[in-house]
């Protein structure tokens, strides 16, 4: 076959399968799927989702089961949105003895109507470092709200959080502005640091949060005591928020839009490796077994049926649940199960062209059976295997989603099954987190229906028997 044969096959497909809307919407959402995951470095919020999804400290600076940021436009008293603000300006003062003054200053815009939970200050440092961070309100009043003293860093990351570090500093704050029989119903660790910061300086601000809206300038200092051996670099703040990211966080502080990203590959993967090698298979089987015929046709139909019996979901529990899961084992184990749903088909098919003319003329010019199968027969069926390819990707995809939901699954990668099952584990549908819940699943679906589209659309047009023009 020419190239230029190719070409013309390829235009009559495309011309047949562009008339088929279903087709072209399945098409689409698989062409956006893949243009994700090429540039899933560039879609994801959180870099290292591949690698530290179940790394607790990764995640530390979330609020768990923090809504979706686009929910604050239904609520009436606005969120604050979880930030990280990168962008400091530094100044460097030199001080007596050598030492070295590094200052950081973040602007921080602040106009929900609730306070934030947290506000984390992180920052490299080597040597021994004295740090100190304070914030200046939109009053003009500036609280120091904590100190600390590292030694010996190389190159560690320091973590210094408002809610823990500052709540002293909060409550020597409140007390300017609160009498005494006021203060007696709080202790320095019944008001939250947040809450005494982000509110309006008058009596009564213990009792009732009243947002004061402005620019906030958040001051990060390091002195540098040995400024040749000592430094400090990359300081930028998080601020904790109600709502964070595009689809919320569960219930260990994850960004559930960032692990749905990461998951897209897997299920591409597992969906394609398993129909590509199953369905290949499947073709091979069916056409050697019509080829042949006579007994190696009915040993071969017998193991068929055999395969084909066997329950496929509770074999993949079983071998789940005695050998540690692996997402390629899985794929193994499903492509020794996927392969018959084409057998048949093929078959038939190659029952009907074994019996064509130039087959028969082959035969008599003596070509090899291999010649026969692999030159004249497999050509003619393997249009039909991309068909039959497509309609088994969604339950690849499906099977693999219901081992993961039983905490079967792989469990170094994310996959849209093990969200759903951490969603189960953490009862999120009795907590009403439906964040935790409906992307995946919709995900799911959608992937499901878009190569149930494709299949379809390429059926009518490649299976003989369901052609329609």
């Amino acid at each position: 076959m020419t190239f230029g044969d190719i070409k013309y096959r390829l235009n009559e497909f495309w011309s047949e399968f562009r008339k088929e809307r279903s087709g072209l919407i399945g098409l689409g959402i698989l062409i956006i799927a893949l243009l994700i995951v090429i540039f899933e470095p560039l879609i994801l919020p959180w870099k290292d989702v591949n690698t530290k999804w179940r790394s607790i400290d990764y995640w530390q600076d979330n609020s768990a089961n923090a809504p979706p940021a686009w929910t604050n436009a239904f609520t009436k008293l606005k969120a604050p949105v979880t930030m990280r603000l990168e962008d400091a300006k530094k100044e460097e003062t030199e001080l007596d003895g050598g030492i070295k003054l590094v200052t950081y200053t973040f602007d921080y815009h602040y106009t929900a109507d609730k306070a934030p939970l947290d506000v984390i200050l992180h920052i490299t440092g080597h040597g021994d470092i004295p740090f100190q961070v304070a914030i200046e309100r939109p009053d003009g009043e500036t609280i120091d709200l904590a100190q600390r003293f590292e030694q010996g860093l190389s190159g560690q990351d320091i973590r210094l959080s408002i809610d823990n570090d500052g709540r002293e500093a909060a409550f020597t704050f409140v007390k300017n502005y609160e009498s005494q029989e006021a203060l007696e119903q709080f202790s320095g660790k019944s008001l939250r640091t947040a809450d005494v910061l982000f509110n309006i300086a008058q009596p009564g601000m213990a009792k009732e949060f009243k947002p004061l809206k402005g620019t906030y300038k958040l001051i990060a200092k390091a002195m540098l005591l040995d400024p040749e051996n000592s430094s400090v670099e990359e300081p930028y703040i998080v601020v904790t928020g109600s709502v964070s990211g595009i689809l919320g966080t569960d219930d260990s502080k994850r960004d559930l839009f960032s692990g749905l990203i990461a998951g897209l590959k897997w299920a591409l993967l597992i969906g394609f490796l398993t129909s590509a090698i199953s369905v290949l298979i499947g073709v091979m089987y069916g056409i050697i077994s019509a080829y042949f015929g006579g007994a190696v046709d009915s040993v071969m139909q017998f193991v068929y049926q055999i395969v084909n019996s066997m329950p496929v979901l509770p074999v993949l529990i079983v071998i789940s649940a005695i050998f540690k899961p692996n997402i390629y084992m899985l794929i193994l184990v499903m492509v020794l199960f996927f392969w018959t749903g084409s057998v048949m088909t093929v078959r038939s098919m190659a029952l009907q062209i074994k019996e064509e003319t130039y087959i028969e003329a082959a035969k008599a010019l003596g070509a090899k059976k291999s010649r026969i199968i692999f030159k004249h027969m497999v050509p003619i069926l393997i249009p039909y295997s991309f068909a039959s390819m497509a309609l088994s990707v969604p339950s690849a995809i499906v099977y693999e989603s219901s081992v993961s939901l039983l905490g079967l699954g792989d469990a170094t990668i994310v996959t849209w099954g093990q969200i759903l099952h951490d969603a189960m584990q953490g009862a999120a549908i009795l907590k009403g987190i439906w964040w935790w819940i409906l992307p995946p699943g919709l995900l799911i679906a959608i992937m499901g229906m878009t190569f149930a589209f494709l299949g379809f659309s390429m059926d009518k047009i490649l299976h003989p028997k369901l052609k329609t023009r």
